[in-house]
């Protein structure tokens, strides 16, 4: 099947996939974003015990979905995980650490004994919530931006060099903090805007799981209420930072000669060029209404599952036209030639192949994570499970 597909072809499939990947993680920021409300949703140590509780339960996925996003990336698209993991360090090693945090705060913060506290922990955890969300928001606002970096391929046969040959090179001693104060077309309001926005809507998911899975008549009464705020000020943010994209000149690349060069309203005009992309990310900004509508509205429960598969289907499609349609993903603002496209960054068209087939697995991964979902959240959280010995309580 995939043997049919040309290179050009196999890479459009893999920026599909990796696309989806990416589009998952946010969603499964819902984690963070319960983990960001321990201070103001909660009130008392038995209220953060059934918050934390709730999230405790789905904490691993979001940290597998991230290795797996970063791993598929460096797979297909090496070029860009060397370029901006190797480049931006500083701020993926924050990523990192606010993970890490997190992992070793569900693992220690109800054992006895522990020497930091639970208040420790649970400080850990809220600053995960707030860095982890905050930080991939203006991370992703980059490849609409752009950063500054270098790349020479030249270097690989430049025996020359005195040094092992690097190919990416970061151009400002910043690595990767610079996206949150570079003046130049005001890149750094519209990578705060979209990490603002991830951060609310991370936790307008977490308020939308907790009403789900948290069977507690308190509980419920303060996330509506920090429902509504939340929701809001999401919209505030991503409406600003989604608006003013459509006005913004972008990367666009020449298909005959592969120049880039800059392009008016290019990303609004890959919507409208791309129909089934723009149509759906409309059907996914319409879900992520009705999802929030319907808990607020109606009393329903159910609205993470319409907000989670809307939250989907509007990254995804973000990272299509973004990816897409002649455009520059990972654009360069230091030599704008430089810019990575998913036909200049990619693997080989062997390894793209071998890929392909493995990829045919990625289904029944989504079937498991969804029949351990169902397991797990197949009994709410009540108060009374805190003091249970035949729970695990976190």
């Amino acid at each position: 099947m995939f043997s049919l597909l040309d290179y050009s072809e196999l890479q459009h499939y893999w920026w599909i996939i990796v696309s989806l990947l990416g589009a998952l993680l946010v969603f499964l920021l819902f984690v963070q974003g319960g983990q960001s409300l321990i201070y103001s949703l909660a009130k008392t140590k038995e209220d953060q015990a059934l918050l934390l509780n709730a999230t405790g339960r789905k904490w691993e996925l979001t940290f597998t979905t991230l290795v797996t996003f970063g791993g598929a990336f460096f797979a297909s698209f090496p070029l860009f995980y060397s370029t901006s993991f190797g480049g931006a360090y500083w701020v993926w090693m924050m990523i990192l650490f606010a993970f890490v945090i997190q992992a070793i705060s569900y693992e220690y913060r109800s054992k006895a004994n522990n020497f930091l506290g639970i208040k420790t922990f649970n400080f850990f955890l809220f600053l995960n919530g707030v860095l982890g969300t905050i930080l991939l928001g203006v991370a992703v606002s980059t490849f609409f931006t752009g950063s500054e970096f270098s790349v020479d391929k030249n270097n690989l046969v430049n025996l020359s060099l005195p040094k092992m040959p690097v190919i990416s090179s970061w151009e400002t001693p910043f690595h990767g903090l610079e996206a949150l104060w570079t003046i130049k077309n005001l890149s750094f309001i519209q990578n705060i805007s979209l990490g603002l926005a991830v951060f609310f809507l991370a936790r307008t998911l977490g308020l939308l799981y907790f009403q789900k899975i948290i069977n507690d008549e308190i509980i419920q009464k303060r996330a509506k209420k920090s429902l509504i705020l939340n929701s809001l000020l999401f919209l505030v943010f991503f409406l600003f930072w989604i608006i003013r994209l459509m006005f913004l000149d972008g990367f666009a690349v020449n298909p005959i000669n592969q120049e880039i060069y800059m392009q008016p309203h290019k990303y609004f005009l890959n919507f409208l060029e791309m129909p089934l992309v723009s149509m759906l990310f409309l059907v996914g900004i319409v879900l992520v209404l009705i999802g929030i509508g319907i808990n607020v509205f109606n009393n329903n429960k159910n609205g993470i599952w319409y907000t989670g598969l809307g939250t989907v289907l509007t990254v995804w499609m973000l990272f299509l036209n973004v990816g897409f349609n002649n455009t520059a993903y990972y654009p360069s603002t230091y030599n704008i030639q430089n810019s990575l496209t998913i036909g200049n960054s990619s693997s080989s068209e062997f390894t793209l192949l071998t890929m392909s087939y493995v990829s045919l697995l990625v289904p029944f991964v989504v079937a498991y994570i969804w029949i351990v979902w169902k397991k797990i959240d197949s009994k709410s959280i009540t108060r009374e499970e805190l003091t249970s010995t035949e729970s695990h309580i976190y």
